[in-house]
């Protein structure tokens, strides 16, 4: 993502950007075939995404990192077409040490969220990384000066009280309640420490992430993702190789579901970039929660992993502060005399 996610995070800036440039008036006044597409085709994209997901962590044969060079493929493939097209400058000057630090961010946060995505239950994993949107703030307000006020201080505190219910600490919870996945197994259980270790840090990088876009503006978003995919696939090749896990997939299977990863990423992809050309950023971000959804069906359909309520608890707290920052940034958007910027009324202030 979920997710993040880091992908998804830039086509959600620079497509909502593109978006209202070409309505004008945030209201979205365009003529639309449905109204409801734009919605639609956000929440096929979360399941695409989640079923890359499910592949990360079902090949256990392949490392996380090449996984994730095969998951930059389908970043780079829809991007270069459309940098061709609009016949962009690929690595514009006075920018490209700024694309350099938002491709290696977003990269390794990528990274880190596939190692969580193999080593910590499904579900809890896809909740934190998921969680991005609602630490932008913090960063944003650090390193942009942007304001930062109570609304966006309770949804981080929230996301935090989530985190930690699906984390569940020992240093807190102590070692009567299982820290995440039921397991006697103590290797395991330490690699579920070290998952929710990479959970959180993929959540801390791809919030950078959205802020470096921020301090991009300005360049289409087809440049940025060209330069990302790029940056990424080299750098996943190179650490790769450097952990010595650099192999072709087995035959059969694994090589299909290799594939299916890559045509997953560039699918998910497409039908996000046209949910942002449809619809306004807030509730496209909204729809892409269906990504935990989905996340947890997965869970338990394909590796028998019953979350238990404390997992629960933590996904609905998390859950529902990314869905009231969604609904916050589609209230600011919209006009003053729009109808349901009133009715949202102290999420629009």
């Amino acid at each position: 993502m979920p997710e993040q996610l880091e992908l998804q995070q830039l086509v959600e800036t620079g497509g909502s950007r593109l978006d209202d440039a070409e309505r004008g008036d945030g209201g979205g006044t365009r003529c639309r075939p449905c109204p409801y597409l734009g919605l639609l085709l956000a929440t096929l994209s979360s399941l695409f995404f989640s079923l890359c997901s499910v592949i990360v962590k079902w090949l256990v044969d392949v490392h996380p990192m090449e996984l994730a060079a095969c998951r930059f493929v389908g970043v780079l493939l829809p991007a270069i077409p459309i940098v061709l097209w609009r016949k962009e400058p690929p690595f514009p000057r006075g920018r490209r040490i700024m694309l350099l630090l938002r491709s290696f961010v977003g990269t390794t946060g990528l990274m880190l969220s596939f190692y969580a995505f193999r080593h910590m239950p499904l579900a809890d994993a896809s909740v934190v990384v998921f969680s991005v949107p609602v630490f932008v703030a913090i960063f944003a307000r650090l390193f942009l000066k942007e304001p930062c006020g109570m609304f966006n201080v309770i949804s981080v505190c929230l996301t935090l009280i989530g985190v930690v219910l699906i984390t569940r600490p020992p240093l807190l919870f102590g070692h009567s309640i299982p820290a995440l996945a039921s397991s006697p197994d103590h290797e395991e259980q330490n690699s579920d420490v070290w998952g929710a270790v990479a959970a959180f840090s993929a959540t801390l990088f791809g919030a950078n992430a959205y802020v470096l876009l921020r301090a991009l503006k300005g360049l289409h978003f087809s440049v940025i993702m060209t330069n990302f995919g790029s940056f990424a696939l080299v750098q996943t090749l190179l650490v790769t190789w450097v952990l010595g896990a650099l192999c072709i997939p087995r035959c059969g299977l694994d090589r299909f579901l290799v594939v299916a990863l890559a045509l997953f990423s560039f699918g998910g992809q497409i039908l996000l970039t046209l949910a942002l050309q449809l619809e306004q950023a807030g509730p496209v971000a909204i729809a892409r929660s269906a990504d935990i959804v989905f996340a947890f069906i997965w869970q338990v359909l394909f590796f028998q992993e019953v979350p238990n309520r404390y997992s629960i608890a933590g996904a609905i707290l998390v859950t529902s502060s990314v869905m009231l920052t969604g609904l916050r940034k589609w209230a600011l958007a919209l006009p003053e005399s729009s109808p349901i910027k009133r009715t949202l009324g102290v999420l629009a202030r």
